[in-house]
């Protein structure tokens, strides 16, 4: 049996055009994150808000509706919780999620 590798995007690429057409002038913020080998979602999350700056409250709240977060974006969010002592409501603020959110994933993915 023949497993087949998801096809992603490659946003490096992507993020890398969208700099040099559009933004050169903010080329030297996202380059500590372009230069890593493989990009994470919070690192996409991350570069798209250095870029693209912050949309207002009801774009937000919209897009934050068609994110989803793999495996090891949760583990890397709850290590972020727990690495700077945050309770469930301040990291869901810090990452935009809801509450419900992280404590799902705390019961679900207990590190």
């Amino acid at each position: 049996m023949i497993i087949k590798k998801a096809n992603f995007p490659n946003y490096k690429r992507i993020y890398t055009d969208i700099l040099s057409k559009k933004y050169p002038e903010k080329e030297h913020k996202c380059k500590y994150i372009l230069e890593k080998k493989e990009l994470s979602v919070l690192d996409i999350i991350k570069i798209n808000d250095i870029i693209f700056g912050i949309n207002d409250k009801e774009e937000s709240i919209n897009n934050q509706k068609h994110r989803s977060y793999d495996h090891s974006t949760i583990l890397e969010i709850l290590h972020y919780q727990k690495k700077n002592k945050l309770n469930n409501s301040q990291l869901a603020t810090h990452f935009k999620l809801s509450r419900n959110t992280i404590a799902k994933w705390r019961k679900n993915f207990t590190i």
